[in-house]
């Protein structure tokens, strides 16, 4: 701590390299937060307490791959299970592309096995009656202004009318809440009947994307989980039987591997960042070549020297790596809040602050490895010389 006023005099000897310095590594440090939160998000997304007594039921080939609805009687008589409901991804636009609608077609039995969804009574008996009504979230209905009563029409590029027509219109006859603790996303859900969907449907055949089976005994989900693939083996429609939270990654998987996506943003953003701030600690120790001698000439053993050296270089990336955390933290809640719930990204918390603070003391001891022996092996005659 003795020599830290060197040290800081050191790092602001050029003000404005220094600074452009840090606003890259600040810039670094935020994508860090704000895409790891992204990758925790989607990570977390299927992950609820609430849903240890369901199975997804999906094709063993592709989740897109349809399965017959004469399945569910088959599922409903494994010894174990509950109940057991359906859904098929329906994908519907609302106004303009951008605003992408998680919208499911469902069967009339598919509240029944999500009791976290807390619908009236009277908005439930609306829905069993109302062929075009649906039931959204309570976010979404926010995010969009939509109350009872509504008419939404939403488009959808996979399934058109049989008529030709891409627009579906719906009436909104409930709008449910959620209870604490349920799974992302289940409170941003539009949820139309299947029947009406499939019927309507230029590709209306009697087939479903997956179904959602209801234990009895939780204990019990691998035995039953074999049993119903059990049914469909050396078919055209062999299934696999999963937890939800497994389906719920393979579904996010749909729009790509995010881990990998997320990885490779940040190797590329850090790579870079290595190469800039290294050239900037070789080009710091380089210019003051003479000076450092000096410190030698006067009795600054080497090592002292390859310390303030590399201090100085961990010193900047601990400066702009906290800078770009600390942003990072304050615009995670304003991205969730600005999308309505749309987009619920965590808190950069305890864990996120550990590996940032770990990269920001390896990434300046890499980058102030070569400068700091370099300056540690200087000869004192030949600095002084300018050679």
């Amino acid at each position: 701590m003795k020599y830290l006023h060197l040290i800081w005099a050191a790092l602001f000897r050029s003000k404005t390299r220094t600074f452009l310095t840090l606003v890259s590594i600040v810039t670094a440090f935020l994508l860090f937060g704000m895409l790891d939160a992204v990758r925790t998000a989607f990570d977390a997304g299927g992950k609820s307490l609430l849903g240890v007594d369901r199975l997804v039921t999906s094709s063993r080939y592709s989740i897109i791959q349809p399965l017959p609805k004469a399945l569910q009687a088959r599922i409903a008589h494994v010894p174990g299970v509950r109940d057991v409901a359906y859904a098929n991804w329906f994908g519907g636009m609302y106004q303009e592309p951008k605003n992408l609608i998680f919208s499911y077609a469902v069967s009339a039995n598919y509240l029944d096995v999500y009791p976290e969804i807390h619908l009236g009574a009277a908005q439930r008996k609306a829905f069993d009656e109302t062929r075009t009504g649906v039931v959204v979230g309570e976010l979404l209905a926010r995010r969009f202004g939509w109350k009872v009563g509504d008419k939404i029409p939403l488009q959808s590029t996979i399934f058109p009318q049989k008529n030709g027509d891409k627009t579906w219109q719906f009436d909104i006859v409930g709008v449910y809440t959620v209870a604490k603790g349920s799974a992302n996303g289940l409170d941003q859900s539009f949820l139309l009947h299947w029947k009406y969907f499939d019927e309507a449907n230029a590709f209306g055949s009697r087939s479903v994307g997956w179904y959602i089976d209801r234990l009895q005994d939780p204990s019990q989900a691998d035995r039953v989980a074999r049993a119903i693939d059990a049914l469909s083996a050396n078919s055209d429609h062999e299934t696999k039987t999963q937890t939800e939270q497994a389906f719920s990654a393979s579904f996010a998987k749909q729009l790509g591997d995010i881990g990998l996506i997320v990885g490779a943003i940040m190797g590329a953003v850090f790579f870079t960042l290595i190469l800039l701030t290294g050239n900037t600690m070789a080009q710091a120790v380089r210019e003051r070549t003479s000076e450092l001698a000096v410190l030698k000439t006067i009795g600054f053993p080497g090592a002292s020297v390859l310390a303030m050296v590399l201090a100085e270089s961990v010193l900047l990336l601990v400066l702009g790596g906290i800078l770009g955390l600390g942003l990072a933290a304050v615009l995670a809640p304003v991205v969730s809040n600005g999308s309505g719930g749309m987009v619920n990204l965590p808190p950069v918390g305890a864990g996120n602050w550990t590996l940032g603070i770990g990269l920001m003391l390896l990434i300046g001891l890499l980058v102030g490895a070569l400068p700091a022996w370099r300056a540690m092996r200087l000869n004192i005659v030949d600095a002084l010389a300018g050679r």
